[in-house]
């Protein structure tokens, strides 16, 4: 089985229209493409910020992980995919948009 570039995962996660937070994401992903380890959370979560960066991705709620869910600490971001989101993601194949 050959898997998705992470960034078409990520925009397929997001596309349910749902808001996620960024370690719901990266935990699935992380599971999915067998890439444990604080280097791929970190690589992952990057790979969201970008899309954020890039306009398919929207924040919608923020939140220090005081408990270590995420990585204790640091920032917890929660988003929603936006319309450019949505489109881009059509255009990559996602079906389900």
């Amino acid at each position: 089985m050959t898997l998705r570039p992470i960034k078409f995962k990520i925009l397929e996660l997001f596309s349910d229209g749902q808001e996620h937070w960024n370690y719901e994401i990266v935990k699935q992903i992380q599971k999915e493409y067998n890439m444990p380890g604080d280097y791929h959370r970190d690589s992952i979560n990057f790979d969201i910020i970008e899309l954020v960066s890039g306009g398919m991705l929207s924040g919608v709620d923020e939140m220090i992980d005081k408990e270590g869910i995420y990585k204790k600490g640091f920032l917890m971001q929660k988003y929603v995919i936006t319309d450019f989101g949505k489109l881009r993601a059509s255009n990559c194949c996602i079906r389900n948009l």
